[in-house]
């Protein structure tokens, strides 16, 4: 019962997250933003989510992750509720900034519940079920906001999920107070980020969740580009992105999940990083729909094996007293990673073609190196 609430908990943080990129622009357009600052309206809420994934992952250590996560929760309530008081851009910066920190919060500290709640043999299982919420979030996030805030508005997409996390914060108040894992941990000194550098198994578990939200930040950017260039209409990106989520639910749920559980990690995550890299380059080739869509079912696959992957090579890596600090860094690297996705393809005036080639080979490369450092035994900081 308390594993199926964290994994609402883990749904319903990336909900949050998913909802807001149809809306922000929109939203700061509104309020006669210039486009810089639409840029940095919507960029602003990743800077302050690796801070606040940052200091999650110190805290969760030292107070354990009941306190975190409720805090998380409820600020991000909060937070949510103030899009409506936002009458000027730098009001709404400053939200924005607040939106990030306090969601920062949740993310490590779900996710060090479920790992001290996960027994070894089924963490990569376990990892693949949380993925699948992640995917299902992926999904409905935006559609949810495009089509609501078509009928209503920005704002009032952002009210109902403060709500949402409202309700879950009070409930999990109830539901994980009784629960081991709500106590604090034993004091122990803290692990650096160079110590976690230091470790073999977490260097690629933050390479890892780097570069797997480094190419989703630049078929975010370049994918429509893509599209458009090809003639369809902007309702193929959407479906096209929609396919590799349900590709990779369907992984993630599947009997295929127990291999997780049963390769080395690094030749899963070879297999991960080499099926998503594959997939760019053949999208940056490619262009019939027919064949995009099954492309984009490769990348889905390939998602759902490194997600699983670099999960538990991070949990793998550290004691419990340290997955709070792991798990923190590791979802700023995650955070880093989309942002760094779309800013370089961006900033370097990259084709589409040249976006998906560089991408491609750059995952290709990462997962072979992983598979040429594989480890016979993990390492535990």
């Amino acid at each position: 019962m308390m594993r199926a609430f964290v994994y609402l908990i883990v749904f319903f943080s990336f909900f949050d997250l998913f909802v807001q990129l149809p809306i922000m622009s929109p939203l700061a357009q509104s309020l006669g933003a210039a486009p810089f600052l639409i840029g940095l309206a919507v960029g602003m809420y990743s800077f302050s989510n690796t801070i606040g994934n940052m200091l999650s992952g110190f805290w969760t250590d030292k107070r354990g992750p009941f306190y975190v996560l409720i805090t998380g929760l409820l600020a991000t309530g909060a937070t949510l509720f103030f899009y409506g008081a936002a009458q000027s851009t730098w009001l709404l910066l400053l939200v924005r900034f607040a939106h990030g920190l306090a969601a920062g919060l949740i993310t490590p500290a779900a996710f060090t519940y479920l790992a001290n709640h996960t027994a070894s043999e089924k963490r990569g299982q376990g990892a693949a079920v949380s993925g699948a919420f992640v995917g299902i979030a992926a999904i409905t996030g935006p559609a949810f906001s495009g089509i609501l805030a078509s009928r209503t508005s920005e704002v009032h997409v952002l009210t109902i999920v403060g709500a949402a996390m409202t309700i879950l914060g009070m409930a999990a108040l109830l539901m994980l107070r009784k629960q081991p894992a709500s106590s604090p941990l034993p004091k122990q000194d803290s692990v650096s980020f160079s110590g976690l550098l230091g470790n073999a198994r977490a260097r690629k578990a933050f390479t890892g969740a780097f570069l797997l939200m480094f190419s989703q930040g630049v078929l975010a950017y370049m994918l429509p580009l893509k599209i458009e260039s090809l003639g369809y209409d902007s309702q193929t990106s959407g479906l096209l992105l929609s396919t590799f989520g349900v590709a990779a639910i369907i992984i993630f749920l599947s009997p295929a999940n127990r291999l997780f559980d049963r390769l080395q990690q690094e030749k899963i995550f070879f297999i991960g990083a080499a099926m998503m890299g594959t997939s760019l380059l053949l999208i940056s080739q490619l262009t019939a729909a027919v064949f995009l869509y099954a492309t984009m079912s490769i990348y889905g696959i390939g998602f759902a094996f490194l997600f699983p992957s670099i999960n538990s090579l991070l949990m793998n890596s550290v004691t419990p007293e340290s997955r709070g600090t792991a798990y923190g860094f590791f979802y700023a690297f995650f955070s880093l990673g989309v942002v760094a996705g779309s800013a370089v393809t961006g900033a370097l005036s990259l084709s589409p073609l040249q976006g998906f080639m560089g991408t491609g080979l750059l995952l290709i490369v990462a997962g072979l190196l992983v598979l040429g450092q594989s480890t016979k035994k993990p390492s535990s900081l």
